[in-house]
């Protein structure tokens, strides 16, 4: 996948090379702020299936979405990403894929969590 000619700018923000504290402990340095161009984000569910469903006449909640960055995206279970100024947590591995038989590339695929608190 390519960028998306009318996709979505967000930021990727990778934890900096570790320093230490006044106790001598390691700490994470600054984040380094990586623009990624062309994005495509749509809502998750929190059921995982991909659909809202209706239980106990209730709807599920949203707690997240989902981030479809071009193809080739370094993007990181450490990394958090800001979403239309939001701050999101990468929830579990991005993933990506190319075909065997076309050699086409899709998006990398990553889950995001709100970040609250």
């Amino acid at each position: 996948m390519r960028e998306l000619p009318n996709g979505e700018d967000v930021t990727v923000l990778r934890p900096g090379a570790p320093t230490q504290d006044r106790y001598g402990n390691d700490v994470p340095g600054p984040a380094t702020e990586i623009p990624v161009h062309g994005c495509a984000v749509a809502p998750r569910d929190g059921t995982g299936a991909g659909a809202n469903e209706i239980i106990d006449a209730r709807d599920t909640v949203i707690v997240g979405l989902t981030l479809y960055a071009p193809y080739g995206t370094d993007i990181r279970a450490t990394d958090r990403v800001r979403v239309g100024g939001e701050l999101y947590e990468v929830d579990g591995q991005p993933g990506s894929f190319r075909s065997p038989f076309t050699g086409s590339t899709g998006p990398v695929v990553v889950a995001l969590e709100l970040v609250t608190g």
